[in-house]
């Protein structure tokens, strides 16, 4: 290849990652021009580029129509829930799949990985039969079950414990150290970028599942965030009132927006670190 070639091949490979980020940001920019303009309706919607001083009238109009806090503290509870009973099933199935020998463990690792290629929709009847036969529709406790174990997070702990050297746990045994503590004082310390990389993408999938939380939740006082902007994005559908919609979409949003804003470099330490792209 001549430097000729070397040189454009990047600029040609930056050139495609900004327009590929720039059809990606027009309908979030759409979404903040629409949610501060002071007319909700009419042909100036449709507008990319503000022509008018913004105005907060439209978030008003939204908070007043939908329970935000309400449905924002049931996904606040889903989510952090489902990932702190995740952190204990992952961290232990990912040490056992590690670091114990027992009998057909490589056999029995590939069949738990199998639920990676499952797709979500097709487990929606059985999980659907089993939390309403455990007493749990209608419930946050009947949201959560189903993902209480990750096949993700149990293959990328198991990978993460394979990279810690051994005799760190063997000068810990030796010490007296149980299972407990090994995990606790050694392994957990040593795998936490990959804990805080499954934590994003588990609290991320978890704040934005709508399908589950429709087909489990009937209660209005048990909606999360993704359900209750549907309830309320149909009834503000009714008046056309896009404005209004940008707004309370932009609500739903915010609070994953802010938390990349506020913690993106850790973000992306943790997911370097873990070894995923």
């Amino acid at each position: 290849m001549s430097v000729a070639n070397r040189e454009i091949s990047p600029k040609l490979g930056y050139g495609a990652t900004l327009l590929v980020a720039a059809l990606w940001a027009v309908p979030f920019l759409w979404m903040l021009v629409a949610a501060f303009n002071p007319e909700s309706t009419g042909a100036g919607m449709a507008a990319l580029i503000p022509d008018y001083v913004p105005s907060l009238a439209n978030f008003a109009e939204a908070w007043g129509l939908a329970d935000f806090p309400r449905y924002g503290l049931n996904t606040a509870i889903i989510s952090f829930g489902i990932l702190a009973v995740q952190f204990v099933t992952i961290t232990l199935a990912g040490y056992a799949f590690a670091r114990i020998d027992f009998p057909g463990r490589s056999v029995c690792f590939y069949l738990f990985l199998t639920q990676l290629m499952l797709a979500p929709v097709a487990l929606i009847v059985p999980n659907l039969v089993t939390i309403a036969s455990l007493g749990l529709y209608d419930s946050l406790l009947g949201v959560m079950a189903p993902y209480f174990a990750s096949a993700f997070g149990t293959f990328l702990m198991r990978q993460a414990f394979r990279a810690i050297p051994r005799e760190l746990e063997e000068a810990a045994l030796i010490d007296g150290a149980s299972i407990g503590q090994r995990i606790r004082l050694i392994y957990l310390p040593l795998a936490k970028p990959s804990l805080i990389a499954f934590a994003i993408v588990s609290v991320t999938s978890h704040w934005n599942e709508f399908l589950w939380p429709l087909m489990v939740i009937n209660s209005p006082d048990l909606r999360p965030l993704t359900v209750g902007l549907a309830t309320f994005t149909r009834g503000a559908e009714g008046a056309q009132a896009w404005g209004v919609i940008a707004a309370g979409t932009l609500i739903v949003s915010a609070p994953l927006i802010l938390a990349f804003v506020l913690f993106q470099r850790a973000f992306v330490n943790s997911f370097v670190s873990s070894g995923i792209k």
